[in-house]
């Protein structure tokens, strides 16, 4: 709703000046999801006898892909908005973050960064998928308050209208506040995951559900959406975003599918338990 929370004035030094440096809150929401998240990880990854350190470690290589992964593929869908100003590829603080290209980025990094360090893969997925959610709760509350991602025009008690000129959205419009709709989809989804994790059947369980339940959610928002900037298809029938969804939904079910059948087969290999006997 207002991307600037203060500015730092200008401060001169004879002829050499610095500022005004604003703090814009979708920054400042980015940085707090992720320190909250990893935080919460590296002390879940302690509890299930997993570094800490290395956790914290890798979030800040997952931080890095995120950025740059979600930029890549904002970049790619609207090449030709950057083809006249090819320096505004860099400026992120324009808005223009597609989160499934951060997730592909980032679950790229993980997972490399598991295999040199030699973690358990699945079951360290298991432990970063439900704050990954919250992460990313507070990514869309950046949005928000950026105005970036913003819905369609509607009409009703539900709708919000921006009025800060500094604002990414469309000024003295209603629309729906579609950044809060995924903001209170991803709480819902860290509140299944960390529930349903400690009920899993199988290591990597947790970590495939948190794709296949999010592009649900996003797949629903996107109909609510009105930046076309996003990528739309078939006359607007259809996003990026969506294409991706169904796509990583399919792979999704596959993955719990393989991995679950896998974990049965291993589980039938162990040899039964030979009763003790009684003294």
């Amino acid at each position: 709703m207002h991307p600037i929370l203060f500015e730092i004035p200008r401060i001169a030094f004879g002829d050499w000046t610095i500022g005004p440096i604003p703090l814009r809150l979708y920054g400042l929401m980015i940085g707090v999801g992720f320190l909250l998240a990893i935080w919460l990880a590296s002390r879940k990854a302690k509890k299930e006898g997993i570094d800490p350190d290395r956790i914290m470690d890798m979030g800040v290589y997952l931080l890095l892909a995120a950025i740059v992964g979600s930029r890549l593929l904002y970049v790619l869908v609207n090449l030709q908005e950057f083809r006249q100003n090819p320096l505004d590829v860099f400026a992120i603080w324009k808005g223009g973050l597609v989160f499934y290209g951060g997730l592909i980025g980032a679950v790229a990094t993980g997972f490399w960064y598991v295999r040199r360090h030699k973690l358990p893969l699945w079951k360290t997925a298991d432990i970063l998928a439900p704050y990954i959610a919250l992460g990313h709760m507070f990514g869309r509350f950046g949005c928000f308050f950026a105005g970036c991602c913003y819905g369609a025009p509607c009409a009703g008690t539900v709708c919000i209208t921006f009025t800060d000129p500094r604002s990414l959205a469309p000024l003295g419009v209603s629309l729906y506040p579609t950044q809060l709709f995924e903001a209170g989809g991803e709480f819902m989804n860290f509140l299944v995951l960390l529930t349903l994790y400690r009920f899993k059947k199988f290591d990597g369980q947790i970590f495939w559900l948190y794709p296949a339940l999010y592009s649900i959610l996003r797949f629903v928002v996107e109909f609510f959406r009105g930046d076309t900037a996003r990528g739309v298809y078939f006359g607007g029938f259809i996003s990026t975003s969506q294409i991706i969804g169904l796509l990583m939904f399919g792979g999704s079910l596959f993955m719990l599918w393989w991995l679950g059948r896998a974990g049965e087969a291993a589980g039938e290999a162990k040899p039964p338990e030979r009763p003790q006997k009684r003294p």
